[in-house]
């Protein structure tokens, strides 16, 4: 960092030179407008320093509060490579690649919906602050290309590869279904995407990120054989899973379950009557015996469309969040173990 100058007829002059500064004290113009404002500078004491103990005050409260405006994304600054996320989810799968040389985080908090999230001031300045960012795709994060632009960021695309479903209903028909995550067998490509983006990050280590993930996806296969193996043990007539939000379609064909929902995408703010409607007629004619919801919406609609047809309440699977480390979803490979044993509780007749 180098301060130039005071002036008499200016605010605080500062200039950074270019990799001057290390990635934990980069500064942003939404920090320095208030320094830069005259009002503010008046307020602050440093708009026209007029004697030099009154500069050097001035530079020393310009030096504190610039470094209040930075931090690393993580709230540290280790030297490694910074790589945020859009949701948990795909953080805890990004660490299982990443092992030790680089630094996950997610933008989204634990319980947040992804789809409508509207990113904080808080999440633009991590973002700046990151070396890469890895976003879902498939129209999941509807904010995500506004929250990018104008950021010297590089991200990669996760999902790139997959073969998507498209939505069957609704507004949404014929666009892809963005769950692909919801299939194992899909965060195998998910984990060679990152592999990809990681190893053009921080090209020492490529061969540790490919053993990290070989590794991983050895895990991702055999949490796909549970998953259809638990849910193989279903007969036919008890294989339609209703939740409130379509984010089960990957899941249900990998399992060989009828999927039913009553809204397409949680971009929908609430369930309209007809929707409701349509799912209680559903539900009604297949003789469905349970129903469930998703844990980041309300389970209001759900549970009117198990009062009106007398369905049981299967329970809270989880989608677009994972839980806190003592909840009961803390990673992606619990999260699908989770679902699988509330499905087959649910329409087995075990759930509580």
């Amino acid at each position: 960092m180098r301060i130039d100058s005071f002036s008499s007829s200016s605010a605080l002059a500062l200039r950074f030179s270019a990799g001057s500064v290390p990635r934990g004290l980069r500064v942003r113009w939404e920090c320095l407008r208030p320094v830069l404002s005259r009002r503010a500078a008046r307020s602050y004491g440093f708009g026209m320093p007029k004697t030099p103990r009154a500069a050097l005050a001035a530079a020393a409260a310009a030096v504190l509060l610039l470094a209040g405006c930075a931090s690393s994304p993580g709230g540290r600054d280790d030297g490694r490579p910074v790589v945020l996320t859009t949701f948990t989810v795909l953080a805890d799968i990004a660490r299982n690649v990443a092992g030790e040389h680089l630094e996950v985080a997610s933008i989204t908090k634990v319980g947040a919906e992804i789809h409508g999230y509207e990113p904080t001031p808080g999440d633009v300045r991590r973002a700046s602050d990151a070396d890469l960012i890895l976003d879902n795709g498939l129209n999941l994060e509807l904010w995500f290309e506004q929250f990018v632009e104008g950021l010297d960021v590089p991200h990669a695309v996760v999902s790139d590869g997959v073969e998507p479903m498209d939505i069957a209903a609704d507004a949404y028909a014929g666009k892809p279904n963005p769950h692909a995550w919801m299939s194992p067998r899909n965060v195998q490509r998910y984990v060679d995407n990152m592999v990809e983006a990681f190893s053009d990050l921080a090209p020492a280590h490529a061969d540790d990120f490919a053993a990290n993930a070989a590794a991983y996806k050895a895990e991702l296969q055999s949490v796909q054989d549970e998953l259809r193996d638990a849910l193989a043990t279903l007969p036919r007539s008890q294989r339609a899973l209703v939740t409130c939000e379509g984010a089960f379609s990957y899941l249900a064909r990998d399992a060989g379950l009828t999927e039913r929902y009553i809204w397409p995408v949680n971009a929908e703010q609430q369930a309209t009557p007809r929707q409701i409607a349509s799912t209680i007629a559903f539900v009604r004619r297949y003789d469905v015996p349970v129903v469930f919801c998703e844990s980041t919406v309300s389970d209001r609609a759900m549970r009117q469309v198990a009062g009106a047809t007398g369905a049981r309440w299967g329970g809270v699977l989880h989608v677009d969040s994972l839980s806190e480390a003592d909840g009961p979803v803390p990673t992606y490979l619990d999260l699908i173990r989770h679902d699988a044993t509330t499905i087959v509780a649910g329409l087995t007749g075990r759930a509580s």
